[in-house]
């Protein structure tokens, strides 16, 4: 596992001695580069939670990946360049106002001379650290996020389009390692009931939107605008994810 092959698969030039703007710019280098995804589970690839294959993976394959792979592998590239990282369970937010079982999703925590927030493996969510000791609400990328504290847990919410802070997860500050994930991680790509099993996925993060291709359809959006188009056939997807994300499984 090398420290630089990882920077330059992010395509990151520049120091890499711990601070908040080096983390800010990592982070953001990340989404730009390395897509989420659950191809692996429609391949009938088992995901197993070690780090030199989720480096081996993103890194060498250029793949993406989903939450555990995705921050998992950033926990060690940020450890190896000095920073303090903490990997955290976090609970997703349901349609019905609850939150889904503990480790269903890793999130990072960074500690500088403030504590952050780090995720690059939950989609289409923020794209910068967010300062986790502040209440007030914090704009990234023409959104509004949050972080609150409620009972025992951590909220990060995001303002909705009807005018409400709708939470995303919640988590704790207890660190965690990579193994406390296993179960979790089993369900996620074996439950029919795991929307990871449902249909295929793969999205990115783009300069100024993000692109998004599942099994039914393919979303691109830059600024304001916003187009959505079917997907007819596995050809077309294909297609698409050559073209959009530079992959092929022939």
């Amino acid at each position: 596992m090398d420290a630089q092959s990882y920077l330059k698969r992010i395509v990151y030039r520049g120091s890499v001695r711990p601070s908040i703007d080096v983390l800010r710019r990592l982070h953001v280098r990340h989404l730009l580069s390395v897509p989420f995804e659950n191809l692996d589970i429609h391949l009938g690839r088992p995901i197993i939670l070690d780090q030199e294959l989720f480096y081996n993976k993103i890194v060498r394959d250029r793949r993406g990946g989903y939450c555990y792979e995705l921050n998992g592998c950033f926990a060690w590239l940020l450890r190896e360049l000095g920073f303090r990282v903490s990997m955290l369970s976090a609970r997703v937010a349901g349609k019905n106002g609850g939150f889904s079982p503990d480790f269903d999703h890793m999130t990072l925590l960074v500690r500088l001379e403030e504590p952050w927030l780090v995720d690059v493996g939950f989609g289409d969510s923020f794209t910068e650290p967010k300062l986790l000791d502040s209440t007030r609400p914090q704009l990234d990328s023409g959104e509004l996020y949050r972080i609150a504290r409620k009972n025992r847990e951590t909220v990060l919410s995001r303002w909705d389009e009807i005018g409400v802070w709708a939470p995303l997860y919640s988590f704790t500050l207890r660190p965690r390692k990579l193994e406390d994930f296993k179960a979790r991680n089993r369900y996620q790509q074996t439950s029919p009931k795991s929307h990871f099993t449902k249909r295929r996925l793969i999205s990115k993060l783009r300069p100024n939107g993000r692109v998004t291709l599942t099994d039914r359809k393919i979303i691109l959006t830059n600024g304001e605008q916003r187009s959505e188009s079917p997907v007819r056939n596995s050809k077309q997807f294909d297609g698409l994810l050559t073209k959009y994300f530079h992959l092929s499984f022939e």
